[in-house]
């Protein structure tokens, strides 16, 4: 039987932002690793976008060999503390396991986060190579290229934009899904390694890409996510009380809003709707209970069946209290002078499936008010233009594709520009969640490690 960790009472996390779940146990730990087949063919492996060997860590902790374990996951991921917590192995690891066809797959995710834990990543040998790369944004693709990149003797400095390190690691998720030590743990093994970090600089406004060059950096990997939030574009957007999901979770996560000694408090109401079904969702609900909203409300267009977020995070945000309004669409957000006084939306129904497959939600011309004083809108984001817009002045003309986001080869992340790399999600393949964004960096390590190699 799979393994499952001890969770935090669904009523006492609800007040505070403490880590949901523990780890396993070592006793779980030994138990669910001795359920892994350890298949010939393991298609857990080809579900994960950074290819750690899974049977391989899984059979060092069957043998109680769990510094083996650490330096086998270490081999392709520096992050496994982060990866364990907020990858969707559903969908990918987990979900290619041969043991979930029948039944549960092995715990993958918590096998990991167990390993990242309690195992330290040793600082290799660096023979300087006399090159310098500047990696722009200090995410997920920008920490695992840090990472190859400086394994490979070569001088790298991280920029970023914010005041502290980690990304959307940072000001996206949540603690109460992933504890700031552990990410500043994995942010400290980079800084042993070498890893120069700069904060408070906006590369674009700061410095431009010219300047870098100037500076004497060979090559340059830009990362610096998609800030930018998709609005809905409905009548009362622009109303006091209408938050898009980055700016309410960074303004918690990263500027402790919610707090009272906060320079910049945030204003709490009573009910709020959240309109979205992926995991920024669930995270802006789940935050939502947590900072004082008496009445939280997840308002998705389809069904449940539809959604994009991991099982897990559906099923904690209904622990939690969370409400899950589905089949309605917004239509427009009313007003009383100048604040949110409810919102109005469409009843919808499912019809044919949509370019990714998923049934496309379609209007019945009926209509439904909910009583809310607070929106939060999370659609997703986009690319911030700072960076392209600067080199432009500069005279350097990126290819972009109509959204905003860097053109790049597949495998090797390059840009039209000769020397210049871009990844994660400035230059998207595939679903946008960290496991995939470090697959980018370690892709651009690669090419920028051959590049200077020429």
């Amino acid at each position: 039987m799979r393994q499952r960790a001890v969770e935090q009472d669904m009523y006492i996390r609800r007040t505070n932002f403490d880590a949901v779940e523990e780890n396993l146990t070592p006793e779980q730990v030994k138990t669910e690793a001795s359920r892994c087949l350890n298949c010939k063919n393991p298609r857990c492996v080809q579900g994960c976008p950074v290819n750690i060997q899974i049977p391989d860590f899984i059979k060092a902790l069957k043998e109680d060999n769990l510094e083996k374990a650490g330096e086998i996951i270490r081999e392709t991921s520096m992050l496994p503390s982060v990866c364990g917590r907020v990858c969707p192995q559903e969908r990918q690891c987990e979900g290619n396991c041969v043991l979930g066809i029948k039944g549960e797959a092995i715990a993958i995710g918590a096998l990991e986060r167990y390993v990242g834990d309690n195992t330290s990543a040793k600082t290799p040998e660096i023979i300087p190579t006399g090159k310098k790369v500047a990696i722009i944004g200090s995410g997920c693709a920008g920490i695992t290229a840090a990472s190859d990149l400086r394994k490979a003797g070569h001088d790298v400095t991280v920029f970023e934009a914010l005041h502290k390190f980690g990304g959307v690691l940072r000001y996206g998720i949540p603690p109460f899904r992933l504890p700031r030590k552990v990410l500043d743990r994995e942010i400290d093994n980079l800084k042993a390694m070498g890893v120069k970090f700069e904060k408070n600089v906006i590369v674009g406004k700061s410095i431009t890409l010219n300047q870098l060059k100037e500076d004497g950096f060979d090559a340059i990997f830009i990362c610096s996510g998609a800030g930018l939030p998709k609005m809905m574009n409905i009548p009362g957007e622009n109303l006091n009380g209408v938050f898009s999901a980055n700016e309410f979770l960074t303004r918690v996560n990263l500027m402790q809003a919610n707090e009272d000694s906060t320079p910049t408090p945030l204003k709490v109401g009573k009910s709020v709707a959240v309109i979205g079904g992926g995991n920024v969702a669930m995270d802006a609900a789940r935050t939502a209970v947590r900072v004082g909203f008496e009445t939280v409300y997840i308002v998705y267009r389809r069904t449940e069946a539809e959604l994009p977020a991991r099982l897990e995070e559906i099923r904690h945000a209904k622990e939690e209290g969370v409400k899950f309004i589905f089949l309605h669409a917004p239509i427009e957000i009313l007003e009383n002078k100048g604040y949110v006084d409810g919102m109005k939306f469409e009843i919808m129904e499912l019809g044919e499936p949509d370019e990714s497959g998923r049934r496309s939600p379609m209007g019945t011309g009926r209509f439904k008010n909910i009583d809310i004083d607070t929106v939060i809108v999370a659609l997703g984001t986009g690319p911030n233009p700072i960076i392209q817009k600067s080199a432009n002045d500069d005279g350097i003309e990126f290819e972009t594709d109509r959204r905003g986001y860097f053109v790049v080869n597949e495998e090797t992340r390059e840009t039209n520009i000769p020397a210049i790399f871009a990844g994660g999600d400035v230059a998207p393949v595939g679903a946008s969640n960290a496991i995939n964004a470090m697959g980018a960096g370690k892709k651009a390590a690669k090419a920028i490690n051959d590049f200077l190699s020429k």
